[in-house]
């Protein structure tokens, strides 16, 4: 798979698509999963110098791959596709300032009460047993990339580098959740809530625990009746309140926190069980799911008006 993250990185790749002949190039290729420049040539009623020259543009963008196979007639180029799925981050890069962003690791959790069905997984295994909550506290558990709960809450330190006389103007996480269904269930509705210092800031609901396709990122030896994707979400606070994907859920706001360059900060989310929707939460970390990425981090800062705050002598 080919992770495309900004359109300018792509842009050999779109111009190698830009043409009906190399579409049909790839749709032969995609059928017939091999084949050399004759039978490319042949089938699309083209001069082999043509094929030729279309096959290039392919091959150095990386879409198709070329090996030379000896057959007693002499070295053929026989060709198949190098790619099986290519992702594209459309999204336009945003010229940052007075920001540090970080990222934490789903495992890399500080607190946690859990309760089935739960469980942990690296990128190659499972840890321990499934159902089992003590594994939650075994030491393998920081290489976790995918965890789930039924009910309960997980909290996360999150690394404060602020420079001095410095405060937080927004906060802001972005990571993949689902809800968590025994086995899968794409409408399985959970009322997530989210904590700042065990500050209630908001809620969203998932809509399910999906599992209708394989996650993008998802291991291969992960089974098909568990939890494969989640949905990118992307929760910030700032002074006008909390917002859930730049929609408002709360007026819970940073003059409500009042974190600084010495804070500590603990993100916690939680399964919402009273009066709510309680479907359970699934965290997906960079190899799993469909996006590569652990839990995303960004604190947008200010000084400190000298008013504020005056250095200790």
């Amino acid at each position: 798979m080919l992770h495309i993250k900004n359109i300018d990185e792509g842009l050999n790749l779109f111009k190698a698509l830009g043409s009906e002949i190399r579409i049909e190039i790839v749709k032969l290729l995609l059928i017939n999963k091999e084949m050399n420049m004759n039978e490319i040539a042949t089938s699309l009623n083209l001069t082999n110098g043509a094929v030729t020259s279309h096959i290039k543009k392919m091959e150095e963008c990386g879409l198709i791959k070329i090996d030379s196979d000896s057959d007693g007639h002499g070295n053929q180029k026989m060709c198949s596709m190098n790619l099986d799925k290519i992702l594209i981050d459309i999204e336009i890069p945003q010229v940052e300032s007075k920001a540090y962003e970080t990222s934490v690791r789903v495992g890399q959790y500080s607190t946690y009460d859990v309760s089935p069905t739960c469980g942990l997984a690296t990128e190659s295994h499972i840890i321990g047993e499934f159902d089992d909550p003590r594994y939650f506290s075994h030491p393998e558990r920081f290489d976790s990339e995918i965890l789930w709960f039924t009910n309960g809450y997980i909290e996360y330190p999150i690394p404060n580098l602020l420079p001095f006389n410095q405060k937080v103007d927004s906060l802001s996480f972005m990571l993949e959740l689902g809800s968590e269904a025994p086995s899968t269930n794409n409408e399985w509705p959970s009322d997530i809530g989210f904590y700042i210092n065990d500050k209630f800031i908001g809620q969203w609901t998932s809509p399910g625990d999906f599992g209708d396709v394989k996650g993008i990122f998802t291991p291969s030896w992960w089974p098909f009746t568990l939890n494969q994707y989640g949905l990118l979400k992307n929760i910030t606070i700032n002074y006008n309140g909390t917002f859930v994907d730049g929609k408002k859920v709360s007026d819970v706001n940073m003059s409500d926190l009042n974190l600084d360059y010495k804070s500590d900060i603990h993100f916690k989310l939680a399964v919402l069980d009273q009066e709510h929707k309680a479907g359970g939460i699934t965290i997906y970390g960079k190899h799993f799911g469909n996006y590569n990425q652990d839990i995303s981090v960004k604190i947008e800062y200010s000084d400190i008006e000298s008013s504020d705050e005056v250095p200790a002598i």
